[in-house]
């Protein structure tokens, strides 16, 4: 009987060691999170790609990996009081030389530190071209938004749960090997997840990618909260209404209530965005803008920036300098590529190749408000 009970007593103990604890399996409370916040110094960044990299592929790929370029960008996003950046990962990268996409990670870490900069890193994204390739990407198509860049997971793999654990094991293992690592601001799971890139690549993507995306999500969060990470996760709402509950869609529920931040995207005039962060208030947590300036649709450094320090809310702009992704060109560039004539403004970046700011006032701006400018 002695031994009947003390083998019962070590399948019990066994079991609970096993089972994942509390803080892997349930977000942080408000008090964590807002706790968390205060820490932190304003956070004013951009979403950050070289300049020579058209991708997340090519940026992060060995044969493309660029750290001189990196370092000499990030230094001029330090020169404005730049703080963070929000970059993004793949799976096909860790699929491809796990080890060795690890120890690209952690240089661009200790550059990003060098310049005091604490990235947010994104680990899926279902935006633009839904049939992601490995090796040399192809050049930007000419006068065209985003041309080149590529969706984590791809088609292929968002529709085929046998990948699903292929994935599991991306998450927790970047999340795991940098769990608590201070170099790291947070971890944004997904980029807008419910994104159907109607407009560039309606005819290719995946008719139920919502339904695929909706059971997936998740446990993407789940896969990430098992790493134990010290950091916060996120992933950001960035269409539609939030004004009320029952106006959330299921996507948007499972981003609201297993995300530790609240972040969102905005790219409208500051009427709007302080609208959103009204809706978003509610949830008493720390607020984050991961996507905003646009200048000819309304959101300018000039009118977001110092609204958004008066709420307290982190911005994050897309893009910092000018190159292969030619985001400076408009959306609209997928209708009408701007070939023969270039836009009437700039619709993102801050900077030319050479590290000028496209406009002087915004930079000024920039440094006035991180305190750069002092």
């Amino acid at each position: 009987m002695k031994r009947a009970a003390s083998l019962l007593l070590l399948l019990l103990t066994l079991a609970l060691l096993a089972a994942p604890s509390t803080a892997e399996t349930k977000r942080w409370t408000e008090e964590k999170a807002n706790a968390w916040y205060q820490q932190q110094p304003w956070l004013v960044g951009s979403n950050y790609i070289p300049a020579n990299a058209i991708n997340e592929l090519e940026m992060w790929q060995a044969e493309s990996f660029d750290p001189q370029q990196i370092d000499k960008e990030l230094g001029w996003a330090e020169g404005l009081g730049m703080n963070t950046m929000r970059v993004f990962l793949h799976d096909l990268l860790w699929q491809q030389d796990a080890e060795g996409f690890k120890k690209r990670i952690d240089t661009f870490l200790a550059i990003s530190a060098k310049h005091h900069i604490r990235p947010l890193f994104v680990l899926f994204d279902s935006c633009w071209d839904p049939n992601p390739k490995l090796g040399p990407q192809h050049p930007p198509i000419p006068g065209v938004h985003n041309s080149g860049w590529v969706q984590s997971p791809g088609l292929e793999a968002l529709a085929d749960k046998s990948q699903y654990p292929r994935l599991k094991t991306y998450v927790q293992g970047v999340v795991g090997a940098f769990a608590n690592d201070p170099r790291i601001l947070g971890w944004d799971l997904w980029n807008e997840p419910n994104n159907g890139n109607t407009a560039a690549y309606g005819k290719v993507e995946l008719k139920t990618k919502e339904e695929y995306v909706q059971e997936l999500l998740p446990q993407v969060y789940a896969w990430a909260r098992s790493a134990n990470p010290s950091q916060p996760l996120t992933s950001g709402l960035w269409d539609g209404d939030w004004s009320a509950n029952d106006k959330l869609t299921p996507i948007q529920r499972v981003q609201l209530e297993q995300s530790d931040v609240i972040s969102f995207h905005n790219y409208s005039w500051p009427e709007d965005f302080e609208k959103h962060v009204q809706w978003l208030e509610r949830y008493q947590r720390p607020i984050l803008c991961t996507e905003f300036m646009a200048r000819s649709a309304g959101s300018t450094f000039d009118t977001i920036l110092p609204l958004a320090k008066k709420l307290n809310v982190a911005a994050i702009n897309w893009g910092l300098v000018v190159g292969k992704t030619q985001t400076n060109l408009p959306w609209d560039s997928w209708q009408k590529p701007y070939v023969s004539q270039p836009p009437v403004v700039w619709f993102h970046e801050v900077f030319y190749a050479d590290g000028k700011p496209y406009r002087e006032r915004e930079a000024e701006i920039i440094r006035e408000l991180t305190g750069r400018g002092r």
